[in-house]
């Protein structure tokens, strides 16, 4: 379900003062967040439970929330038999 269109789009507060700051690395935990114009052409770190996935923002994702863009789950990968 979406957001009601009477509030604004979310962004977490820490989030906010990062796109603001100078800083080269930027790391967020904060995957609920809705991505900003501001933000198009950053590289943030996404926390995927794991590790920091390094994902540059482009001006397609505008609206979307920062954690539809980095997977959580590793794929399946069946192991293949070896021949003998």
């Amino acid at each position: 379900m979406s957001r009601s269109s009477w509030k604004t789009p979310f962004i977490d507060k820490s989030l906010l003062k990062k796109l603001n700051s100078k800083q080269k690395k930027k790391e967020t935990w904060s995957r609920r967040s809705t991505i900003y114009p501001a933000a198009v052409g950053l590289k943030l770190q996404i926390y995927n439970g794991k590790t920091m996935v390094l994902r540059k923002i482009k001006p397609e994702m505008v609206g979307h929330k920062i954690g539809e863009f980095v997977r959580t789950r590793k794929t399946f990968v069946p192991k293949q038999k070896k021949n003998k």
